[in-house]
């Protein structure tokens, strides 16, 4: 027997971002725009309309428009329980809403409310608290891909290494290693020059400059259950012709030398 839903779960973002109110509103409520600063997204442009997050290898999220009020207004529930393998009648849906309001000069504020109901159980809280952490990044590439490449439609690279050893010491290893610097430096991503935009908990932000320009993650992720080992991952969104061959080549690249921070510890990959 499992229990009724009735615990209340809320996050909430806002973001001021350039450009009027229909230009943002295809950023943060079409499938391409989602897809240029968010997760690979499908998604059904009008109410009824099927949404699909992809999350990585055979792992994703399904859900459904709920409101669809263009240039002002998103709502969607995502299958909360089945995303978890819970039972249907565990949790509420996950629902998640977008304002996007206009402001004088040129700029909007985009509101974000993510909600849903559960039992009460402690995985439910750090689940809340862990996608609070790992939402909160997205709406800087919300900002820098209005800011620098709005409209334009995204190829995604994506890399991620499990590894042994601490996240903080692995992040220490990885930032040292890129020569990342702080917010504002100048730098050379393995051979991409870029700049520093973001520097947050085991986490940065560098918009590539060129040859082949873009937004570029890079993180480690520890596990409270696996303490010995954490993720270190990198995920791009590249804007140019040339962004397909640039993963075709980068992706194997960047696998190698994210396992190679084991290997510089002394290490194995797990």
């Amino acid at each position: 027997m499992t229990a009724t839903p009735h615990v209340p779960y809320r996050l909430e973002f806002s973001v001021e971002v350039p450009g009027t109110a229909e230009q943002v509103w295809q950023a943060v409520a079409t499938a391409r725009g989602m897809s240029a600063w968010f997760l690979p997204t499908e998604l059904e442009e009008r109410e009824g309309g099927a949404v699909h997050f992809a999350m990585g290898p055979e792992m994703g999220s399904d859900g459904h428009v709920t409101a669809w009020e263009p240039p002002h207004r998103l709502a969607y529930e995502e299958d909360w329980a089945a995303l978890m393998g819970k039972e249907p009648d565990e949790l509420s849906p996950m629902t998640s809403e977008f304002l996007v309001e206009a402001r004088s000069g040129g700029t909007c504020v985009v509101r974000v409310t993510t909600s849903g109901f559960g039992t009460g159980a402690d995985w439910e809280s750090e689940f809340w608290d862990d996608m609070g952490l790992n939402w909160k990044p997205y709406f800087d590439n919300l900002r820098l891909y209005l800011t620098h490449f709005p409209g334009q439609e995204a190829t995604q690279l994506e890399v991620s290494v499990e590894l042994p050893g601490d996240a903080d010491a692995l992040w220490t290893r990885l930032h040292d290693e890129l020569g990342l610097g702080e917010v504002g430096a100048v730098v050379d991503v393995r051979g991409t020059p870029g700049v520093v935009e973001r520097l947050g908990v085991r986490m940065a932000l560098v918009r590539l400059t060129g040859p082949v320009p873009g937004l570029l993650s890079v993180y480690v992720h520890d596990y409270a259950e696996a303490a010995a080992s954490a993720t270190a991952g990198v995920r791009a969104y590249l804007f140019s012709e040339e962004a397909a061959n640039f993963v075709k080549r980068e992706e194997p690249a960047w696998k190698a030398w994210l396992e190679g921070l084991a290997g510089l510890a002394g290490l194995a990959t797990v």
